[in-house]
């Protein structure tokens, strides 16, 4: 009997499915030439073809330097629009997509836009807040999804979720059952290097749930690899905790990529077994915070031996 094709994404997620698997990309720099835009997008798909993808991720790139003054190791440079990359550029990726916004940086007036004209079958949405109290804000995150309520409900809309912001709160499982009340329907990690804090805010959020007698929803954690000391120091300007042990083992190796490489899939088998045994839905977000062509290749590596790793129906 033949294998019946997967369920699209949008499903997976209103079921709650264990073994979603994404990939991220950062639409091209908004300096780009229309030809080098073009280049970029079919060289991206061909990466993709072979992966055993459930959607693709599309970042919305917002100057964070507000909530970081430190020096960026590297440097913000603004990017396409994510929503006008895949309408006029992907026409060849027959996935659904998952369509990043920093929402504070929008008038409500273009939010309501782009909702009014997306196509809930194609595309999927995640509203990111300000990165600080002091950013100016156009559009605030509670505002955002009611306009998604009220423009376009249909629209599967899921919420950042933040481990580091929960080991040194406490309270960020409170911040996703309120997200799912507001209309999340799945949540998207920062990139995950240290696994005990993320097990503890996914414990948190699972028994929070059966406390209140409602159905968790898929939590999809973000893996980034990490070949050189300079994207070690970038995951922690972006405020990713990485263990002293596991910056030593990267730091120290004699080859960073390779390591980082068997860390990050150790984590997404540990990551894995523990849901599973939990009974918590959860998947994987593959993608790459680096700009060398090095992290880029191994990354789709990566996600092919992430997708062995998934219970996937």
């Amino acid at each position: 009997m033949p294998d019946l094709p997967r369920p699209p994404l949008q499903r997976l997620l209103a079921d709650a499915a264990h073994g979603v698997l994404l990939f991220a990309v950062t639409p091209p720099r908004s300096s780009a030439s229309p030809e080098r835009v073009k280049e970029i997008a079919a060289v991206t798909l061909d990466r993709l073809a072979p992966l055993d993808l459930d959607g693709l991720v599309l970042y919305d790139i917002d100057d964070e330097s507000d909530r970081n003054p430190g020096e960026r190791p590297f440097p913000y440079l603004p990017t396409v629009d994510p929503a006008r990359y895949h309408a006029e550029h992907l026409h060849g990726w027959d996935r659904p997509t998952v369509i990043y916004r920093c929402v504070s940086k929008y008038a409500e007036a273009d939010l309501r836009d782009w909702l009014g004209a997306a196509d809930p079958r194609r595309v999927l949405g995640v509203f990111v807040g300000p990165s600080s109290s002091d950013k100016p804000v156009r559009t605030d995150l509670r505002r955002a999804q009611e306009l998604r309520a009220e423009v376009c409900p249909d629209l599967h809309l899921g919420g950042v979720v933040i481990g580091e912001r929960h080991t040194r709160r406490g309270d960020e499982h409170l911040r996703m059952l309120a997200k799912q009340e507001r209309g999340c329907s799945f949540f998207v990690s920062q990139v995950v290097y240290d696994v005990d804090e993320t097990k503890d805010l996914v414990s948190d959020y699972f028994y929070a749930c059966r406390d209140r007698g409602v159905a968790p929803r898929t939590v999809i954690f973000t893996l980034s690899l990490c070949g050189s000391p300079r994207t070690l120091e970038f995951l922690g300007w972006l405020g990713v905790d990485v263990p002293r042990w596991l910056r030593n083992s990267i730091n120290h190796a004699a080859d960073p990529l390779s390591e980082s490489y068997r860390q990050t899939l150790a984590i997404a088998r540990d990551l894995a077994d523990f849901c599973r045994h939990l009974g918590m839905p959860h998947g994987f977000n593959v993608e790459s915070v680096s700009i060398r062509r090095a992290e880029i290749e191994a990354t789709t590596d990566l996600a092919a031996d992430v997708a062995a790793l998934l219970d996937r129906p």
